[in-house]
């Protein structure tokens, strides 16, 4: 009996694409350690067996991938990097700027990131970390009061101690990849449709609940006012379905 089943077309691959995914799995995998430098073009050509040009191809999207770095003065390749949110922020910027990604996904994703993020900060931090978070709170409080442009910045450092407290690097890294491709909307709405300062007092006073919340260690309270706060903030950016799924996030 014919199982029944459509294939799509096969499609041939691209000679740099497959330097793309050997070089990439050779990073991954630790078998080109981190801060190491790759092999010279030429030689490149040489292992692979093509042109310069074919090289390049594959370098310029490993590089935009956040995997290698040229660095001038430097002999020999580019060197290999570690994992970056900064590679992935323009990874979601990139996909967001040509309708790969809704933003509507993004916002989504943040509810459910920040809300597992402050559980366990709750659940991990330590005086270290506890201290950096009650400076971060304390500054946006400063910055509300005054109004100050750099309101955006205190609200991302306040964020980012979170992230750092959750002793988990997938949700640190993640929480800066999100929030860097999301931070024009995030200003404009600490900015809100006057120049007072009532919106940033409103964020203000709902992280220091989050932080008393989280210093307290009650995990179950920190990550309902994180998904609230969240889901508060985006959902007048979206329409009715979208409302409804963050509003379902939140609880």
């Amino acid at each position: 009996m014919t199982t029944p089943h459509s294939f799509a077309p096969a499609v041939p691959v691209h000679t740099y694409e497959r330097i793309v995914d050997q070089i990439e799995q050779a990073i991954v995998s630790g078998e080109i350690p981190v801060g190491s430098q790759l092999a010279s073009e030429r030689d490149l050509m040489v292992q692979f067996g093509v042109s310069r040009p074919t090289v390049r191809e594959a370098l310029r999207i490993l590089q935009s991938m956040g995997l290698l770095e040229s660095r001038p003065g430097t002999r020999g390749g580019p060197v290999v990097l570690s994992p970056s949110s900064k590679a992935l922020s323009r990874s979601f910027r990139a996909m967001i700027g040509t309708d790969a990604l809704d933003i509507a996904d993004l916002m989504e994703y943040r509810v459910v990131l920040e809300g597992t993020a402050s559980k366990l900060a709750a659940l991990r931090h330590d005086d270290v970390s506890l201290a950096r978070l009650r400076a971060a709170i304390e500054r946006m409080e400063r910055e509300a009061e005054g109004n100050a442009d750099s309101f955006a910045d205190a609200d991302l450092e306040f964020h980012e101690a979170i992230w750092a407290a959750s002793g988990n690097e997938v949700l640190r890294m993640s929480g800066q990849a999100v929030s860097g491709a999301l931070r024009g909307i995030m200003q404009r709405d600490a900015e809100g449709e006057h120049h007072d300062n009532r919106v940033k007092l409103a964020s203000a006073k709902i992280d220091r609940g989050l932080f008393e919340a989280i210093a307290s260690r009650d995990a179950a309270l920190a990550s309902r006012i994180a998904r609230r706060a969240v889901a508060d903030r985006f959902a007048p950016l979206l329409g009715d379905e979208g409302r409804r799924a963050l509003e379902a996030l939140a609880e």
